[in-house]
């Protein structure tokens, strides 16, 4: 089964979505493109009115709705939608992180995100991300620990990366079912932006790097080109 993202020419590359049930690691440079389409396959969920969460640890839920207000596929709105779930991995009010004291082991913030997750049918989730988790927990082995259990989630799971080398690859890249590159790239007149699928287990891919664009609707990916960097 696959998992529409919402993201324009981008489902066509990968055989019409994302694996079901499966982790996806989205990874790139700042600014490259990862929050919006993480945004976009999260607001495609609620459209379908499926319970989607999103786990962060450095914006709030008002930031992130008005970062995504100036595109119109939505986002604002639905987020008012009792389907939609956030969560501050870092608010000391928040459902994950305990009472804010001390910071939390890498079992207790794993078990409380599963149990959250699965206790609301979230089918799909979004956690944002890898560096701050490393900030959090300290050890790359916390991390490797945290994405094994977010293998566990009964939901189509993404999981923001930040990385500039798409060669540099980290646990979550082999451990992950999926991984999508968002590259920033020069070619020809200037600075361009690129997606490029480098794993995603059950489907052909050609590991191509599409050219991507931002529009007054969000992330477009242009299927039908290749680019050069």
């Amino acid at each position: 089964m696959r998992v529409p993202t919402g993201v324009a020419g981008f489902d066509e590359i990968v055989e019409g979505g994302l694996p079901s049930g499966r982790l996806t690691v989205v990874s790139g440079p700042p600014g490259s493109g990862k929050t919006t389409f993480t945004a976009q396959f999260v607001a495609e969920g609620l459209r379908r009115n499926e319970p989607s969460m999103y786990v962060t640890m450095h914006e709030t839920q008002r930031q992130l709705v008005e970062d995504m207000s100036r595109y119109s596929f939505g986002f604002e709105t639905l987020a008012r939608s009792e389907q939609f779930h956030f969560a501050h991995l870092a608010d000391s009010s928040g459902a994950l992180n305990g009472n804010g004291a001390t910071k939390p082991s890498v079992s207790t913030l794993t078990n409380k995100l599963v149990a959250l997750a699965n206790s609301r049918d979230v089918e799909r989730l979004v956690v944002d991300s890898t560096m701050l988790l490393r900030h959090m927990f300290g050890t790359d082995e916390g991390v490797t620990r945290f994405v094994n259990a977010l293998r566990s989630v009964d939901a189509t799971t993404l999981l923001v990366s930040e990385m500039t080398d798409p060669t540099a690859y980290a646990d979550e890249h082999y451990l992950a079912h999926g991984v999508v590159f968002f590259h920033n790239y020069l070619e020809g007149d200037g600075m361009h932006r690129g997606v490029q699928v480098l794993k995603m287990r059950g489907t052909a891919i050609d590991a191509d790097i599409r050219p991507i664009e931002f529009t007054d609707a969000g992330l477009s990916v242009d299927g039908e080109r290749t680019a050069v960097a």
